[in-house]
């Protein structure tokens, strides 16, 4: 012990480096080298990011790595099924981190009303891994600061155990994101269905333009049974001139959910 003690000691004096230095220049190395720090330990926690990669569409599936999304069926804005689903998305893991959830928006899911929806469960499950990743997926989904504001707001006293609210504080409810997935109930640990399936229809408020946003705004409904009630708005705002759908609110959401029974097993 005494050797290994004197050669670290040897390593640190060649280097020329004082002690915080030393850590400071291992730890900028091992962000360059692509880590990502995360706040939940758990192995279903951990944001590794899959190596940057190209992601290919083919028709309304898009694939990153092994992971794979689907638009199964968008939203149809004349409809006037508004308690049973007439859209849904599935998808086989969580996006790895940032990289993979802006490829994916990008690629397929951000130009459609489900896809864009159904990407709220994944930013919310990334900022309980690690906050700083889910923030940028919010920046990108979403049309502003004030709308990312208000979702982190509630998120990081939701998902954070803190002093207030430790891990074992019933208001802490890691499980969210995995409410608003298909066959997720508080009865089961909320454990949904593979591959993950988000379900929405319309709302009765339909489409409105909002000049003032600039674009058009789309209430739909995601349908999770999570809650007392299982119709979770989401306002899908299209600015003029994007293809790129953005979501402007979704408050019921990220709001209290059925305290869970079990152990929850975490999301791939």
């Amino acid at each position: 012990m005494k050797r290994l003690l004197l050669s670290l000691a040897a390593v640190v004096v060649a280097m020329s480096l004082t002690g915080c230095d030393f850590v400071e220049g291992f730890i900028s190395g091992w962000k360059e080298a692509g880590a990502t720090a995360v706040t939940d330990n758990t192995s279903a926690g951990l944001v590794a990011g899959l190596p940057a990669q190209k992601a290919s569409v083919n028709g309304n599936t898009i694939t990153y790595g092994d992971h794979t999304y689907t638009i199964v069926s968008d939203i149809d804005v004349n409809t006037k099924e508004y308690k049973k689903p007439t859209a849904s998305v599935t998808f086989s893991n969580i996006p790895s981190g940032y990289a993979e959830f802006e490829a994916v928006y990008n690629g397929l899911l951000g130009k459609s009303i489900a896809g864009t929806a159904a990407m709220i469960p994944m930013a919310i499950e990334l900022y309980a891994r690690d906050a700083e990743v889910g923030e940028r997926c919010l920046d990108l989904l979403c049309n502003g600061d004030a709308t990312v504001s208000n979702i982190t707001r509630i998120l990081k006293t939701k998902l954070v155990p803190s002093q207030y609210a430790p891990e074992n504080d019933s208001y802490i409810q890691r499980y969210m994101a995995a409410a608003l997935l298909k066959g997720a109930v508080n009865t089961n640990a909320y454990t949904p269905e593979r591959p993950y399936t988000v379900e929405m229809t319309m709302s009765p408020n339909g489409v409105r333009e909002a000049p003032l946003m600039g674009g058009d705004v789309t209430y739909i409904y995601i349908l999770a049974n999570g809650w007392d009630t299982n119709q979770r708005g989401v306002d899908v705002f299209l600015p003029y001139d994007t293809e790129y759908y953005k979501v402007a609110n979704c408050p019921s959401c990220y709001v209290q959910c059925k305290n869970i029974r079990g152990t929850w097993a975490g999301l791939k």
